[in-house]
């Protein structure tokens, strides 16, 4: 039943106040629970999640603008559209990945709420890889590696942070400006730890974890080619998400159980492109709904190829739109054109047709 002609923004102003009222570690322990019931319940017969489309480019500068839709049948319509744009923050101080997330009711097509998906989408990646370590990774891994020191960093420390205990973590980046200030930026987590700088070797070899999340050009990779390495270290492959983009090497994958996210995106811009299909393991949902296999993973090499998934944005989109919901916040507008007489699309303009012709 339509309910309501409002649509409600919540801009980066309302998710700012969100997450000051809520707490930053409160914010991130309930998506993470809100992302793991949605994994353990998920059923295609009442989600559906086609892959992403979009449109990649190199001129003006590489980059893409992709659509990510995902439908909650009978609810709602989520759509996020999203720019990747590696130059963005050399060139004009920005983030590389800057996108905005829908809510359209499926009864109606109207159109609920739209809400910043910048931090939003940082904010559910992370969590990803947090849940991904979890089913994946050894259960007592305390040493993190960070092969990327980007916004995305912030988040997958912040992440792993609530479901393990860290004890160091060791940090790359070919920007030593990057690598200098990420201390700065994880001061509001509170952590007990001073970040390490690193290089790549060392990293793979001495962390039980392995966040990459680069923004490496398309056909050159992978970061590492040679490694040795804990028999159990876990990776959550973050970075590659454009056709051509890989982060770690052919060798390291095939000795690994690698869980996609999302397997028909994978193959097109994950690290899966390099794999045939008997190489790649079950997907993310199909491990984490079945419990016995979570062992045989957390035993030996393991890779989680996160190209990011509509599901998430869902997850991270409502939680943000029900706390909006319950602080009072976010703007309420009459966003779509229509009048009282449905069939009169000039109805808002003209009190009657006789008007209409003066």
């Amino acid at each position: 039943m339509f309910k309501s002609r409002e649509t409600i923004i919540i801009d980066s102003d309302a998710i700012i106040q969100i997450i000051k009222t809520i707490g930053l570690h409160q914010v991130m322990e309930d998506l993470i629970f809100e992302l793991r019931e949605s994994l353990v319940n998920f059923s295609e017969k009442e989600i559906e999640v086609p892959a992403r489309s979009g449109f990649n480019y190199k001129k003006p500068f590489l980059g893409l603008v992709e659509w990510m839709p995902v439908m909650k049948k009978g609810h709602e319509v989520i759509i996020k559209v999203v720019g990747y744009h590696p130059d963005n923050p050399k060139l004009f101080k920005i983030p590389t990945i800057l996108s905005t997330i829908s809510s359209y009711d499926s009864h109606t097509g109207h159109l609920n709420f739209i809400v910043d998906g910048v931090l939003l989408t940082a904010l559910r990646t992370g969590a990803s890889s947090a849940l991904a370590s979890q089913l994946m990774a050894h259960p007592d891994s305390t040493s993190l590696g960070i092969i990327g020191c980007g916004a995305q960093s912030v988040t997958q420390i912040h992440a792993l942070s609530r479901l393990f205990d860290l004890k160091e973590i060791r940090i790359f980046d070919t920007d030593p400006s990057a690598m200098k200030s990420l201390q700065a930026r994880i001061a509001p987590l509170d952590l007990p730890i001073n970040l390490e700088f690193s290089d790549i070797d060392e990293i793979i070899a001495t962390s039980d974890i392995v966040c990459t999340a680069t923004s490496i050009a398309p056909e050159k990779g992978p970061l590492f080619e040679h490694y040795e390495c804990k028999p159990h270290l876990h990776i959550n492959a973050v970075g590659a998400d454009f056709p051509g983009k890989i982060e770690l090497p052919l060798s390291f994958l095939r000795k690994a159980k690698v869980c996609p996210d999302f397997l028909e995106q994978a193959v097109v811009e994950g690290e899966c492109q390099q794999l045939a299909p008997e190489e790649i393991g079950p997907s993310w949902v199909k491990l984490m709904q079945s419990k016995e296999s979570h062992t045989a993973y957390q035993k030996c090499l393991s890779v989680f190829d996160s190209t990011g998934w509509a599901l998430e944005d869902l997850v991270v989109a409502n939680l943000f739109a029900d706390y909006a919901e319950k602080l009072g916040l976010g703007e309420k507008v009459n966003l779509e054109s229509y009048s009282a007489d449905e069939k009169n699309p000039y109805g808002m303009l003209y009190s009657s047709a006789k008007s209409l012709q003066k």
